[in-house]
């Protein structure tokens, strides 16, 4: 239409060459693409706790077993039981567990295998999975206030 390209004698544009000063399309790099670039260093290891202090003073969870079934279910790269070196799973004092990982590991990862336990104990209705801190869990019990006020 109002076009200010010079036309072949079909009405197709001809193909213009490119000015010296622009680059090959081929050349040319697509904006927002990056190479990624691999750093091998120190790995960042995340230490978090579970504190069963409570339940295991009334004798209602072992924090021995409690350890165990998260050594046995911790997933490393989609398979369990492949802890390796990226992750262990170790008891401090009687009833305080810790984890420590390599950089990729979710803390809300814990919660899940907690309630997990929980639930497979069935003591999901009486303790609940708090977080007190910003690397720790602790099991707490509900509170259930015996105030019956019923008229």
């Amino acid at each position: 239409f109002g076009s200010s390209r010079p036309r072949s004698p079909k009405g197709t544009p001809r193909a213009q060459p490119l000015p010296e000063s622009l680059p090959c399309p081929a050349e040319m790099v697509v904006k927002g693409l990056k190479k990624k670039v691999v750093v091998k260093g120190k790995k960042q290891m995340l230490k978090f706790t579970i504190d069963c202090q409570q339940p295991a003073d009334d004798n209602i969870i072992e924090a021995k077993d409690f350890e165990k079934f998260l050594t046995n279910r911790i997933k490393v790269d989609g398979k369990t039981g492949n802890l390796g070196d990226r992750v262990a799973v170790t008891r401090e004092k009687a009833a305080k567990i810790s984890v420590s990982a390599e950089a990729p590991f979710s803390k809300r990862y814990l919660k899940y295998l907690s309630k997990k336990y929980l639930k497979m104990q069935q003591l999901r209705d009486f303790l609940r999975v708090v977080s007190p801190s910003k690397t720790s869990y602790e099991l707490r019990y509900f509170n259930i206030n015996e105030d019956n006020e019923e008229d």
